[in-house]
This record gives C-alpha cells, structure tokens and sequence, in this order.
C-alpha cells in the first residue's frame, strides 16, 4: 500500500508515518508543490545567467548556464518539509552535487558554512556538512523536467533533510566562508539551522 493509502483517513495515515519516523511532528502531508516566494520572480535571461563560486577556495568560478549544464549530474528521489508545515514525499530531483562543486572549486578545509546568494539580495546559510551529503543538490529539474520559476528555476540549492527555506531558490552565488553569516529568514526571527525532525521553525532570539 501506498503512503496515500485512501482507505485510512488523512490523520490516520499522518499518525502512522510519524510513528515510522518519517513524516515530523506538526507537518501534513501534500501530493501538491505549494508555491512560495518571498519578494517577485525573476525572469531567466540564459544568456544573462551565471553562477559564481567565492571565498575560502583555491579556484574561483563562474559558469555560464550552458556550460554549468554540462557538469556530471545525479537524481535523487527524496522527501521535503516546509516550515509553513507541508510535506511532500518521493519529489524526484536532478542536478549536481555540491560535494562536486565543492572539488571543483577546490574548497578549502578551514571551510565552515556556505551562503547562498540569489536573485534580488535574499541569502541562506547552512553548515558546510550538511551541504557535503550525497543528497545536496544544485538542482535544475523536478519530476524529469526543467525546475519551473515559481519553484525556483533555473536553478535552486536542493537540502531535503532541513525546513525547505534552506534550499535556496534563483541562486546565483554560493559564498564559501569561515564564518557564519545567517541570511534573510535566519536574522528574521527563523532557526540558525531547521531541522525538521526537531521542529527548529524560529530562533529563540525572534520575534515569533
């Protein structure tokens, strides 16, 4: 039987998956892709676009979109959570690894986080052993097909095992520092971190 299991009602089939320790505490489950986006959505210019690698590396790059599309790629099939406190399970995604930029760029270990900048000034932190797991992404495409805008096209980090506003979408820049810079949401009141499974929504410093 399937996680949507329609002979259970919706809370008995969320009851269970907490049980099993897949879904956390004080999200429901959606087969939709809920759109939300602080601020407007850029508009994709591909001979405009690039992607930008700074800070503590050896290499600094800058890939236009045709050629970042050609590095090697991988699709994971994975779960993700919003803090606004939808789920949606088995979201397949493609794109590259950030343990593959992370080499390319030629990180260096005094390395500690990675800011990623996007379009419009809006930025994120995460600790640089989250984004070191095989399942971190830069990824531009969802369900076999180019990531839409609204999702955060062309191009959007992908860290499914933390509340999704750590998975920045329209990025154009990832920063690679010693120091942690908390971005847009995390100086707004929202966790340093966001872990999903131990309900880290908001800071204690916020105004929440």
């Amino acid at each position: 039987m399937g996680v949507l299991d329609t002979r259970k009602t919706r809370r008995e089939r969320e009851d269970e998956l907490r049980k099993q320790g897949r879904l956390p505490a004080g999200q429901s489950l959606t087969d939709e892709f809920p759109v939300l986006t602080y601020g407007p959505t850029p508009r994709f210019n591909p001979a405009a676009w690039d992607l930008r690698l700074f800070g503590t590396i050896t290499n600094e790059l800058r890939w236009d979109w045709e050629t970042f599309q050609q590095l090697p790629t991988v699709q994971i099939t994975t779960d993700i959570h919003c803090v606004t406190r939808w789920s949606k399970f088995d979201t397949v995604w493609e794109g590259v690894q950030f343990k593959h930029i992370a080499e390319l760029a030629g990180m260096k270990p005094e390395t500690k986080h990675i800011i990623a900048h996007c379009d419009y000034g809006y930025t994120t932190n995460v600790p640089v052993e989250d984004m070191l797991r095989d399942n971190v992404l830069l990824a531009y495409k969802f369900d076999g097909q180019p990531l839409d805008p609204e999702h955060g096209g062309p191009l959007r980090t992908l860290v499914p095992h933390l509340y999704f506003w750590k998975s920045a979408k329209f990025v154009r820049a990832l920063e690679f520092s010693v120091e942690d810079k908390p971005g847009f949401w995390e100086v707004n009141g929202y966790h340093n971190y966001g872990d999903p499974f131990k309900e880290e929504r908001y800071s204690r410093r916020g105004f929440f």
